[in-house]
Order: structure tokens, then C-alpha cells, then sequence
């Protein structure tokens, strides 16, 4: 069996048995939706060393209001797309019987489960903009002045992350991927008054402003009809995340777009023409947005099913190794999860890095024979597969390591031209072309991949020749 075929196999074949792959329910933060994690414009967010601050209004436990000021800092940058991989992923971990702080799933798992890959996929692209994804979310620091801790039911100056992760070095292997959530996010997303649970499938249907806002209002319309009056301008720029350099006008139409995106789902019920839709002017001139609930959260939510096989993440790796539907079922039933988790990623590590010619009889019999005897505490996994664990986490730290160098010499660089130090290696008299040669070569002799060399040169050549024109005019 050749590495990364097995999973295929068994996705085809196993197409007919999963009826509803796709997750129903996702599950969000309350504090956090309450402002935008980043800008929606990709070429402002998706920027290295981003800092993004933001607040919101709350009202503290004497009744009064209060803002709270958030800064988010994404060394890595941040796209508004990535939220989906967040709270879809956080909806996947809370969907198992035991939600616990670490989650193993196959890539191709987590995004049939989403709704992002058909059962059948071979992922491809796809699985590059997952691993893309957790890069970004794995470097977030998040910082909230008043976030509300809701055991301890107060108002308290946080800092957190979101999640780590150790995914399988080889884009073939079949290999479940380790997602580490925060031990603080965890915490407060684990309280049941911390969690705001919306209709993953509507979230999926709409733009990335248009979510923001529907997860906002979910917030209020689970205890009301009719929302507070919101600053139009603070609502499109700390909430949706537009850009504050816009007019209040420009602001206002975008404000109405995403609203007639909702109101076309019954999100959101249609405003009176007559008494000036959603928006109203103040006394002091500003501008306000309300919002009607609509049919939508009217109707009636179902009883939540129990978790079937195809729900599990534990599903995939069994059936790379060779399992069926029925034996992964019982699999399932008799042995713990974590012990399936440790001896599936054995056996599959196993698979792909010794052969078959490791198996004495297949790799099915080597899994059964190793969790049976670890369940009596007989065994446990061999030397080699810790070995083969810190080969990779080495191997991780050193990518980490060569991308803090790269973006240290890509700051370097930019300083040297600001001073007008630049080496003379790198043509400043050129084009946006020749200079993007010059340092791609030069971001790739640091240890960076193709095609993040090649970004991240074009991304400096265009700031390096804006600011020797810059220069030059003064």
C-alpha cells in the first residue's frame, strides 16, 4: 500500500455510507463576536506582524456602559476566511462525547465535516489552505481589557491564544493532524454561557462581512427581538471590519448591503421604508443601525442527535489502516478515544515510513494486538515512533525558526532602504520585476518556501521602491 492511497480508497468507498457529512451547528465565542479579529481586506490583514485593535460596548455589572479595547496580534497575519476554520473547528471538538483540549481529526475529516471538500476529494489544494489557516490562527495572541470570564462572572484584562498544532510533515500521509486549543480559550468556550451556537450551513452561504453581522445579531436576537441602536461607523469598522479611512456614507451603503444580504435569508426582518429603514439620526448627528429579527431564529431548533461513526474523527484514520464501517464501529465502542488517537497514529506511521514489510501479518492485526495489550497496560508504543515524533518537532521548530529569520531580515531590509543603507546587490533602480528577483533568491537562501518567498518579495520590492520615490520627492 503506498502512502496516501488507502485513505482514498476507503473515502470511495465509504461515500454511500455517510449520508450527511457536512457539520450542522457551529460554535462561536460571545465576547469575541462582538468585534472583527481582523480587517475584511485581505491585502491589510494578511500582512506579517499585524496588530489590529478594535472595541466594543458592554455594560458592566452595576449597569453601566463600558468600552472594551482589544488588540489582536497576528505575527503571521490574518484573513477573515480563517474565522470559519475557528469556529468550525471549535464545532468539531464540542460535537465529540468528550470534548477534550486536544483534537485529532485528518485534514480530510475536518473539511468534509465543513462542507469545504466532498466525501471523494483527494483535498489537494484545499488541505494547503487548512495547514495555511491553523499557521495564521496557531500565532494569534489575543489581548481584551474587559473580556467577561464567564465562571468567574466578571469583567477581567485577558490575554490567550487559540490553538497549537503538529500536523504530519508529508502532504500525502495519512495521519491524523494534532489540534491543541488554548488552555484559556478552552476554558471559556467550554462554559455553556460562553458558547453562542448558530447554523454552520447559513454562516457558509454568506460574505465575510455579512457573517460577522449574522453572528452578532444571533447574539441578540436569542433573547430579543429588536437590537440595540448601533453606531453606524463603529458597526462597520470594530464589527465588520471595513476600513475607518472610509467616509461615513461609503460606510452607511455598506452597512445596508449586508443587511439586504440578511434580510434575503429572513435573517433579519425587512425595516419600514416609510420610517427610514435601519438607520436613524441622532440628536448628535451620528448615525445609528437597528435591526428586526427575522423569520429565521423564529423557527423551532431540533433536538440534538447523538454522535454517529461518520461523526467521529477517530473514523478516517481506522479506515486508512484498513477497518470497515462496522469494525470501526466497534473499535469506537469498546476502547477509549485517546488510546485509538496514540496506536491509529502508530500503526499509520508505521504504514507509511517501514512498509508493509513491518507488518507480520497487516496492519489491522498489528492495531488490534497493540491497543488490547495496551488496555491491560502491557505495552506501550515503541521507541522508534517517539523518535520519529521529535525528528518532527525538530523539524517544525526549524521552520518556525527560519521564518522568524526571514521576516527579521525582510524588517532588516526595509530599514536599510529607509535609510538609504541598502546593499548594492539589490537593483533599487529597477522595476517592481528585477527587485522581486533579487529578493526572492534572497528569501530563499534563509529557508523560506517558493511561494512564500515569492509573496513576501513582491510584497517588499512595491514598499521599497514606494519609499525611494517617496524620498526622491522630497
Amino acid at each position: 500500500m503506498a502512502n496516501g492511497e488507502a485513505p482514498r480508497k476507503t473515502r470511495t468507498a465509504a461515500k454511500d455510507d455517510r449520508p450527511n457529512p457536512v457539520a450542522r451547528r457551529g460554535i462561536g465565542q460571545l465576547s469575541l463576536v462582538e468585534h472583527a479579529l481582523c480587517p475584511l481586506d485581505s491585502r491589510a490583514s494578511l500582512r506579517e506582524d499585524l496588530h489590529h485593535v478594535s472595541e466594543y460596548r458592554y455594560t458592566d455589572a452595576h449597569g453601566q456602559s463600558q468600552w472594551a479595547r482589544v488588540t489582536v496580534l497576528c505575527p503571521a497575519g490574518l484573513s477573515s476566511g480563517d474565522e470559519y476554520y475557528l469556529w468550525g473547528l471549535l464545532a468539531l471538538t464540542f460535537a465529540q462525547p468528550k470534548p477534550a483540549i486536544e483534537f485529532q481529526a485528518t485534514p480530510h475529516f475536518c473539511l468534509r465535516k465543513l462542507g469545504l471538500i466532498s466525501p471523494d476529494s483527494k483535498g489537494g489544494k484545499s488541505y494547503r489552505l487548512f495547514r495555511d489557516a491553523l499557521r495564521r490562527l496557531s500565532a494569534v495572541r489575543y489581548q481584551n481589557e474587559r473580556f467577561y470570564d464567564p465562571l468567574r462572572r466578571e469583567h477581567r484584562d485577558v490575554t490567550f491564544g487559540f490553538l497549537s498544532y503538529s500536523l504530519p510533515l508529508e502532504p500525502d500521509s495519512s495521519r491524523a493532524w494534532r489540534i491543541v486549543w488554548d488552555p484559556l480559550f478552552f476554558e471559556f468556550c467550554q462554559a455553556a454561557a460562553s458558547q453562542l451556537s448558530f447554523d454552520l450551513e447559513m454562516y457558509r452561504k454568506l460574505d465575510h462581512a455579512s457573517r460577522r453581522l449574522f453572528l452578532l445579531l444571533s447574539k441578540v436576537f436569542w433573547r430579543r427581538r429588536r437590537s440595540p441602536c448601533f453606531d453606524t461607523r463603529h458597526l462597520a469598522v470594530h464589527v465588520l471590519g471595513f476600513s475607518g479611512h472610509l467616509a461615513t456614507r461609503s460606510l452607511k451603503a455598506k452597512v445596508k448591503r449586508c443587511a439586504g444580504v440578511l434580510q434575503r435569508y429572513q435573517l433579519v426582518a425587512p425595516a419600514a421604508a416609510a420610517a427610514g429603514g435601519i438607520f436613524r439620526k441622532e440628536k448628535t448627528g451620528r448615525q445609528t443601525a437597528q435591526f428586526l429579527r427575522g423569520a429565521y431564529f423564529d423557527q423551532r431548533r431540533g433536538r440534538r442527535k447523538s454522535v454517529a461513526i461518520e461523526d467521529s474523527p477517530l473514523l478516517d484514520p481506522l479506515c486508512a489502516i484498513g477497518f470497515n464501517m462496522a469494525e470501526t464501529g466497534r473499535i469506537l465502542a469498546r476502547f477509549p478515544a485517546e488510546q485509538i488517537q496514540l496506536w491509529a497514529d502508530v500503526t499509520l506511521a508505521a504504514v507509511e515510513r517501514k512498509g508493509q514489510s513491518f507488518f507480520r501479518r497487516s496492519p489491522q492485526a498489528f492495531f488490534m494486538d497493540s491497543i488490547q495489550h495496551a488496555a491491560r497496560g502491557e505495552r506501550t508504543p515503541p521507541e522508534w515512533f517517539w523518535s520519529l515524533r521529535h525528528e518532527e518537532q525538530q523539524l517544525r521548530a526549524d521552520a518556525v525558526r527560519r521564518r522568524r529569520q526571514s521576516r527579521a531580515s525582510a524588517r532588516q531590509l526595509a530599514a536599510s532602504a529607509e535609510n538609504g543603507t541598502m546593499p548594492r546587490r539589490f537593483n533599487l533602480d529597477g522595476g517592481v520585476k528585477e527587485l522581486t528577483d533579487d529578493l526572492l533568491t534572497h528569501f530563499l537562501a534563509v529557508g523560506q518556501t517558493e511561494a512564500d518567498a515569492r509573496r513576501n518579495a513582491r510584497r517588499l520590492a512595491e514598499e521599497l521602491l514606494w519609499t525611494r520615490n517617496r524620498r526622491r520627492a522630497t
